[in-house]
């Protein structure tokens, strides 16, 4: 007896298209490079690490760190299968916004970040910051091409399938323009942790940017030591996220711009606002593993801007899905509008 495979569905019961589970099945195929080189790091390999790099000083907390990002980049897995399956569709909202916001936020600087560096590096810029530097590699050149392209190419399989996704199921709540919404869709809470926002974006902005045009106060001395231009490319980028996040949550909350479309600061409060919470997370993360060499440990000043980074995410995010409930609440209540 011969069998006839089922036709892919997708989240409302129609039949996947092709350009979807091409996009599932791009997503899934760019986690694997990074799942089986952590996977052999965490094994015992070290295939890609050369034999004085820094890495191989912290043995537990290595182990550690690559079984964690082992599962946030199986969460990529997860969550293709999820903007693609038919179950996807009951997913509670929260349950796929949070997980899709922390990889848009970890993933948005790489992928404009790495052409970056590599353009810069192309005008004459150097990698030393990325790598270590000569006298102490961190990692051997290609696994960066390797991991960095896998990033970007997961970034954008993933985030062309949320946006798919996300027009099918809530397309209505990012319709129109500012200065249409309803005057209750944002209120005297929203307008104040968006204006906590902008205010504590103050500091870590002023200290992204000042190390960004080459200042060093307040930066340990091993990062001085090996600051390249890959660093002031980040500098940069984590500067830019902390203003976007920040216009994004004042736009939505204050609606100085009427004409604006609301998906213009929806998509800033959004990116930026999962850049600098989960960045400035990961880097505080990081910066509580134990380090052999004194120099190479986070100031102060630099733990300061990391969690300042974390609130001014976490409070525009805030403002963002508050702005989302209520106009979720509101199309409930009066669909035709």
């Amino acid at each position: 007896m011969s069998q006839t495979l089922a036709p892919a569905v997708a989240a409302d019961g129609t039949v996947l298209p092709r350009s979807r589970r091409l996009l599932r099945a791009v997503a899934v195929v760019a986690c694997l490079p990074y799942l089986a080189l952590k996977a052999a790091w965490v094994a015992g390999s070290h295939v890609g690490i050369p034999a004085n790099s820094p890495l191989l000083d912290h043995g537990t907390a290595m182990v550690v760190a690559n079984v964690l990002t082992v599962l946030m980049d199986g969460a990529v897995i997860v969550l293709a299968l999820l903007l693609t399956r038919p179950w996807g569709r009951g997913v509670p909202a929260w349950l796929l916004a949070v997980p899709m916001w922390a990889a848009t936020g970890l993933l948005a600087p790489i992928m404009a970040g790495y052409p970056l560096q590599l353009l810069v590096r192309a005008l004459g810029g150097s990698a030393a910051g990325t790598s270590g530097g000569a006298d102490e590699p961190f990692l051997h050149p290609w696994v960066f091409v390797v991991v960095y392209t896998g990033f970007i190419v997961q970034g954008l399989a993933l985030g062309a399938l949320f946006v798919l996704y996300a027009r099918d199921r809530w397309g209505r709540l990012w319709r129109g323009r500012t200065g249409d919404l309803p005057s209750g869709t944002t209120g005297t809470a929203q307008r104040a942790a968006a204006a906590a926002a902008a205010v504590l974006a103050l500091f870590p902005l002023a200290l992204r940017v000042f190390w960004a045009c080459g200042g060093t106060a307040g930066l340990s001395a091993g990062t001085v030591a090996n600051r390249s231009s890959d660093f002031h490319v980040l500098e940069s980028l984590y500067a830019l996220s902390l203003l976007a996040a920040v216009t994004g949550g004042l736009l939505l909350a204050f609606r100085r711009a009427p004409a604006l479309p609301v998906r213009v600061p929806l998509l800033l409060a959004g990116i930026g606002s999962g850049a600098v919470a989960c960045w400035g997370g990961w880097m505080t993360a990081v910066a509580l593993m134990p380090s052999g060499d004194p120099a190479d440990r986070p100031t102060a000043l630099m733990l300061l801007t990391y969690a300042g980074q974390m609130i001014v995410g976490l409070l525009v995010a805030a403002v963002g899905a508050r702005f989302l409930a209520a106009r979720s609440a509101r199309a409930v209540k009066h669909p035709a509008t």
